[in-house]
C-alpha cells in the first residue's frame, strides 16, 4: 500500500470529507495541499457532525499526523477558531497538526478587496465566499504575500504589513471605503503569531523524511477539478489547483510520491455560486435533489444548484488527473426517482464535442445530450452489502463506469462511516481493507 490522493471530480461538494475520514485509518499522515477556509468538509462520527474548513479531516483520528501544506492559504483567526471548536467537541490532539512555513497568510485587506471586486462584477460575479482566499493567492503570485514563516520575525511581518496596507489603502480610497490601520493589523497578527508558531514547520522536509521511513500519506484535496484555476470552468473557478498536480506543488513532494489517485463524484451534480452549469435542473426534480440531499454549503449555508450527473465532465476530470477509480457518493438521494438522466456529451452549434470545453462562454451555449435510465424501487440508503443493491442501481453504476472510463471502487450510501460499500476487487490494491473495516465496525 502506498500514498493516495483523493480528488473531487466535479465543482466541489462531492463528499470528500467523509471519504477522507473513512480512509484515514489506512494511512499515517493526512495532508491538505490547496485552498483555504472557503472549503467545508462535513464528517459525521457516531451521528455527531463536524465541519472542517482548514484542518485535514484526519484530525478526528487521534494517532494521525495532519499537515497543511504551502499550497494552502491560512486565516489565523479561522484556524484558531477551528481548533477551539474541535476541543469543545472532545478533539484535543492539535499537537498532531503541522502548518507549512511556506503557506500564505490571509489578512483583513484580502477580504475587503475581494468584496469590492465581486460587487463590481454585478451579475457576472464569481460567487466567492469573500473570505480573502483569491486576493491572498494574488499577493502570493505578485511576490508580496506574507507567509507563515514570516510570523517568526516581527520586524519582517511589520514591514510587509505596512507595505501592503499602503498599497491596499489606495484601492480602498478610490472606491470610497474605510481605510485600514497597519499598526492595528500588525498588533493583531503578531498576537496570532504567538499562538500558531508552534504548528509552523518545514512540511516538505518532514513529509519526505516520513515517507522515506515508510509512512504512508493520504493527500486531501479541497473543491474540485472543475474549479481548478487552470483546468476548471474559468473564470468561475477557485484560485488554486485542486487537481492531482497541485499535490506536488502544494506540499513540496515529487510526483513519484503519489502512488494512486481516487476520484470522488456525487451521483448527481451540484454547483455553488456563478458560472455555467449545463446539466442544471430547474424543475421539481432540482428542488427535490436540493432538499433530499441537504444541498446547502457547509461554509456559507448557500443553497447549491442541482443537476443530473454529467459524465462528460467527470470523464474530463478523470483524464486530467489520471483517475481510473472513483467513489460514488449520495446515490441514495436518487431513491424514489422514476427516471434518471445522465449527460453523455454536449452539442455546440449543432456539432457534437469531442472533449469537455472549459471556456465559460462555450459552456453557456452547449446542449447536454442525455441518456435516461429507470430508477430503482428498493431504497439503497444505508445499504452496506453490494449483493443487496437493486439491479436498477447497478445498471446506473455500470453506465457511469462505461461513460467516464473509470471503475466505481467505493459507494457511499449515507452520511456515516458505516454507510459504505467497498468494492474489494477495485480497492484491495490501493487500501489496507482490514484497517478500514475495523474503523467501520467501531461505528456499528
Amino acid at each position: 500500500m502506498g500514498n493516495l490522493a483523493v480528488i473531487g471530480t466535479q465543482w466541489g461538494d462531492e463528499g470528500k470529507g467523509k471519504i477522507i475520514d473513512l480512509l484515514t485509518p489506512a494511512f499515517d499522515i493526512v495532508a491538505r495541499y490547496q485552498g483555504g477556509h472557503n472549503a467545508g468538509h462535513t464528517v459525521y462520527v457516531n451521528s455527531k457532525k463536524f465541519i472542517l474548513h482548514l484542518i485535514p479531516s484526519g484530525i478526528l483520528h487521534p494517532d494521525k499526523l495532519c499537515i497543511i501544506g504551502n499550497g494552502v492559504v491560512i486565516d489565523p483567526k479561522a484556524f484558531l477558531e477551528e481548533i477551539s471548536e474541535l476541543k469543545e467537541n472532545g478533539i484535543n490532539h492539535d499537537e498532531n497538526i503541522i502548518i507549512s512555513k511556506g503557506a500564505h497568510i490571509i489578512l483583513p485587506y484580502h477580504a475587503r478587496v475581494e468584496s469590492i471586486s465581486e460587487e463590481l462584477k454585478g451579475d457576472k460575479k464569481i460567487g466567492t465566499t469573500c473570505r480573502g482566499i483569491g486576493p491572498s493567492y494574488i499577493d502570493k503570485v505578485a511576490r508580496q504575500g506574507i507567509r507563515a514563516g514570516d510570523l517568526f520575525n516581527p520586524s519582517v511581518l511589520k514591514e510587509k504589513i505596512e507595505e501592503n496596507v499602503a498599497e491596499k489603502n489606495i484601492y480602498l480610497a478610490y472606491y470610497k471605503r474605510p481605510l485600514l490601520n497597519a499598526v492595528e493589523i500588525f498588533n493583531r497578527f503578531n498576537s496570532y503569531a504567538q499562538r500558531i508558531k508552534k504548528y509552523i514547520k518545514d512540511v516538505s522536509f518532514i513529509l519526505n523524511k516520513e515517507m522515506k521511513a515508510g509512512k504512508t500519506v493520504l493527500f486531501e484535496g479541497a473543491q474540485g477539478v472543475l474549479l481548478d484555476i487552470d483546468h476548471g470552468t474559468y473564470p468561475y473557478v477557485t484560485s488554486s489547483n485542486p487537481t492531482s498536480g497541485g499535490v506536488c506543488t502544494g506540499l513540496g513532494i515529487g510526483p513519484d510520491k503519489i502512488h494512486a489517485i481516487l476520484g470522488v463524484a456525487k451521483a448527481y451534480t451540484t454547483r455553488v455560486g456563478g458560472g455555467p452549469f449545463p446539466t442544471e435542473i430547474f424543475d421539481k426534480n432540482g428542488q427535490l435533489l436540493l432538499q433530499k440531499g441537504n444541498e446547502f454549503g457547509a461554509t456559507t449555508g448557500r443553497p447549491r444548484r442541482c443537476g443530473w450527473f454529467d459524465a462528460f465532465a467527470v470523464k474530463y476530470a478523470c483524464r486530467v488527473n489520471g483517475i481510473n477509480k472513483i467513489v460514488l457518493t449520495k446515490p441514495d438521494i436518487l431513491d424514489g426517482f422514476e427516471e434518471i438522466s445522465i449527460c453523455v456529451g454536449y452539442k455546440y452549434k449543432g456539432e457534437s464535442l469531442e472533449s469537455f470545453p472549459t471556456e465559460s462562454w462555450v459552456l453557456d451555449e452547449v446542449q447536454p445530450q442525455y441518456k435516461k435510465i429507470k430508477g430503482w424501487k428498493r431504497p439503497i440508503e444505508k445499504t452496506t452489502d453490494i449483493s443487496a443493491l437493486p439491479h436498477g442501481f447497478l445498471d446506473y453504476v455500470k453506465m457511469i463506469e462505461d461513460l467516464i472510463q473509470a471503475k466505481v471502487a467505493i459507494i457511499s450510501t449515507g452520511i456515516g462511516r458505516e454507510d459504505t460499500i467497498l468494492v474489494e476487487d477495485e480497492v484491495k490494491d490501493i487500501l489496507d481493507l482490514k484497517k478500514i473495516y475495523r474503523e467501520i465496525n467501531k461505528n456499528l
